[in-house]
This record gives structure tokens, sequence and C-alpha cells, in this order.
């Protein structure tokens, strides 16, 4: 999230807002947002790790950390400026967006170094990597907004783009034709790309194409809002292909035909979430000083299982 919306959101209590009877049969109306740790800086990027902890991107305190959700306990595995959005790759080692290095780097498996994936485009520095995902053909997917560029740092890539690591490093363009794109997600049957534009405060799908390339861009949906109450950011997939996309005060839950089920109203305003514990039903989400949870009937999809 940007940091000049980050400083306006407002505080507010928990509420879940069901705008179709499809709501419910996906978030029980006695479902309960518990808060697993407070106290960082503002929260990005969460991974769950099978071993109950999940991982945690710090974008104040620059680092990233493994929170224990059953102690609320949280480890430092190391420090890193600006670190935003994380995955696994397809052999479980962390994937982060570290936007003052402008690139994606793949920690080591001790935790504590890590590799740059790629950080140039044609040669050019990229602005400051932003979400990554895996695809369906294990390659590694991220977007490129220049929200996060520090001062003193020059935009050699005039736009932001949408981009595609191919096994061999190569890094290809997908798409520029979002004016910020952030948050990403592949549908659970690999054929939909989705990815939001917090500028334009909407949710594009894109046709996935048999040879790694986008097709067909259109709206999937609109969060429209006063910037203050948050904008897209975010997103994760059940298995049923029902969207769970951060917006204006909390989660936004829609439809895999495009329609806005309801929202889940969080206390902070939410920059990212992931699936999370045995059964995946868990949503974690992190919201600028806190990570909290909120169970749900569903069972979210995870692209490297």
């Amino acid at each position: 999230m940007c940091t000049a919306v980050r400083a306006q959101v407002a505080k507010r209590t928990f509420e879940l807002q069901g705008m179709s009877p499809s709501f419910w049969n996906l978030v029980d109306h006695n479902a309960q947002l518990a808060k697993v740790a407070s106290g960082f800086g503002f929260t990005e990027g969460p991974v769950w790790d099978k071993a109950g902890y999940l991982w945690v991107s710090d974008e104040t305190l620059n680092k990233i950390f493994r929170l224990n959700v059953a102690s609320g306990q949280k480890q430092e595995m190391i420090s890193l400026g600006d670190p935003d959005g994380n995955t696994y790759d397809t052999q479980q080692r962390l994937l982060d967006c570290a936007s003052v290095l402008r690139a994606i780097i793949r920690l080591s498996p001790d935790d504590k170094s890590y590799a740059i994936v790629a950080d140039r485009y044609q040669g050019k520095r990229l602005n400051s990597p932003n979400d990554v995902v895996i695809g369906p053909d294990g390659a590694i997917y991220f977007t490129d907004p220049n929200m996060d560029l520090v001062a003193g740092q020059k935009q050699e890539i005039p736009f932001q783009g949408v981009y595609r690591i191919a096994k061999n490093g190569q890094v290809q363009l997908l798409t520029k034709d979002l004016t910020q794109p952030n948050g990403l997600v592949f549908s659970p049957d690999g054929k939909k790309l989705y990815v939001d534009d917090s500028e334009q405060q909407n949710i594009r799908v894109y046709d996935f194409q048999s040879d790694g390339t986008l097709a067909n861009g259109r709206i999937f949906g609109v969060e429209t809002a006063d910037p203050k109450d948050g904008v897209p950011d975010g997103m994760k997939v059940d298995m049923e292909g029902n969207l769970y996309v951060v917006g204006p005060k909390g989660i936004w839950v829609w439809s895999h035909q495009g329609a806005h089920l309801g929202t889940i109203v969080v206390p902070e305003q939410p920059a990212n979430l992931a699936w999370g514990d045995a059964d995946y039903s868990t949503l974690y989400i992190t919201a600028e000083t806190s990570v909290y949870k909120i169970h749900t009937k569903a069972h979210g999809f995870i692209p490297t299982l």
C-alpha cells in the first residue's frame, strides 16, 4: 500500500457486511476476527508455514519476521529495506518483493541471506516490485508499480508493469495497461490471472495463455471509495474461484462471476492476506501494525501445493 494512503486510514471495528446470501456460504454469521499479534510497524506479505508459522514483511521496521500464530511471538529472520509481498517458489523457498533493492529476491535455506532473482527488464532497473505469485506453469509473476521508489531513486522504466520470470531467469513484460498494479492471483484452474490497480481502484482479469502470456484484459470488479478508507491491494482465491481482495475498510469477497458478495471489515486497514492452518480455511490478514485471522467455510487455493 502507498505510504500516503496508509497515514490517512481511519480506525474502525470488526464487522461482517453480507451483500449477498452467497457470502454466508463462505463466512459464518458468527465468525470472529482474532488478533494474532501486534506491535509491528506496517505488515505485508503473509505466507503460511506448515510448521505453524506465518512469514510477515514489515515495511516500516524493514524486516521479515516468522510469526508463531499460537503464541503471537515473532522472530526476526532478515533485515531488508522495505520488504513487501512474498510467496513460495516451487521448491518451497521464500520469494520476496524487495522494494528498496528494486528486485525479486529468494531467501537462502538458512533465511539469513538472499539471492537476486530479477532486478532489471531490458537492462533497466525495475521500479519497486510489490507482489508476487507462482503461475500454473511454475514461472514467477509479479507487479512492479513505482509507489515505493525512495527519494533519490530514478524511475528507469517509463511504465508500471506486470511481468513473468521464466525458469531460465528471463524477464518478460506481460502488460503495462495498469496505472498502479498491485495484488495478483491466478484462478484455481490456471486459466485466468487477476490483477488489481490501486490507483484506478479496480480489479482486472486476463485470460492466461499456454505460452505464459495474457489476453483479453477487462474489468472484473470495482472497489471505489475515498482512498483514506483503503484501496485494492493483496488478493487470494479459494478452491471454488471466489476472490478475497483487500479494499476499502477490509477484505472484499467476490464470486468468480464478478459479484461483490460481502466485506470483512477489519479494525486496521489490511494490505494483504494468506490462507493458513491445516485445512487452509483460515484467512490471515496483515493490517497496519497487527496480524488478524478469521476462520471461513472456504478452502484456500495454494499454488505450490
